[in-house]
């Protein structure tokens, strides 16, 4: 028999309805409703195309950009220059204050004296001054060299060199004898010179032939003679002696006659 207080219950085919506002709700409307909870701090962003680089302050101090190094490598150079000029100078200098104390002393000790030269004769040939073409002019020349030093000696040496000049034209050249003069001594040598196919312009020949009608033609015979200076057994390094004579003759002749000469001398020591 049935319990009167049961009562069958039928079941709900359909479920209850959901809220339509969130299973409406899209993917979209989502995400707008999302906020961050830090939002990033502003920063300025620098223009596209433009880098920022920083460099240690060492870095930039030992690796110098092109353009200073080549300034740099400039002044160096300018620099060693100058150092190579104060060293030749310097060097420059002592010599010369060697060279004068190496005076001072021959003048002092050995009461030196200068040598004297002289040209004796002076020879001519093969001066044609009717005809335009080159001449070839020759000159016999006699020189007389003196050392009156009583301890001083003198060498003559090789590489001399002795040049004949009218009008500083030079008509003819050639070398000196290599020899030894002693002290006390007097020495007098021969030398001859030659031109060849010397060119003379009509002004020069003009002058040479008016001064062979006076009987006076001036002449100048250049020499320079490598000598080394002998003191007891010490010999000096290799100075240069300088001979210039002004001679005057009185014909263009092998017999020529010298009317008047003068000669002067320079000396470089080195």
């Amino acid at each position: 028999m049935a319990d009167p207080r049961v009562h069958p219950v039928t079941a709900d085919t359909n479920p209850p309805p959901q809220s339509t506002s969130s299973a409406s709700a899209s993917p979209k409307d989502f995400g707008e409703n999302l906020k961050p909870l830090n939002p990033p701090t502003s920063k300025p962003v620098p223009p596209p195309a433009t880098y920022i680089v920083q460099l240690p302050r060492e870095q930039i101090l030992r690796y110098p950009p092109p353009e200073n190094a080549r300034k740099y490598q400039s002044l160096t150079r300018r620099k060693n220059r100058k150092s190579c000029c104060c060293f030749t100078l310097c060097l420059l200098l002592l010599l010369v204050v060697a060279a004068a104390l190496s005076a001072g002393v021959l003048y002092l000790v050995f009461r030196f004296k200068s040598p004297k030269y002289s040209v004796t004769s002076l020879g001519i040939k093969g001066v044609n001054l009717t005809s335009a073409a080159p001449v070839s002019p020759g000159f016999n020349v006699t020189i007389r060299s003196e050392n009156p030093n009583g301890r001083v000696g003198i060498y003559y040496l090789k590489d001399s060199s002795v040049s004949v000049f009218y009008d500083d034209v030079k008509l003819s050249n050639g070398v000196l004898p290599v020899f030894y003069q002693p002290r006390k001594n007097v020495t007098v040598f021969h030398t001859t010179l030659t031109g060849s196919r010397v060119l003379m312009g009509g002004a020069v020949k003009t002058s040479l032939r008016n001064a062979q009608n006076q009987g006076r033609i001036p002449f100048v015979v250049k020499t320079k003679m490598p000598v080394k200076i002998k003191v007891g057994s010490i010999k000096t390094w290799k100075i240069t002696v300088k001979v210039k004579c002004d001679v005057v003759v009185n014909a263009l002749n092998e017999r020529a006659n010298i009317i008047s000469k003068h000669c002067g001398y320079s000396v470089r020591l080195w």
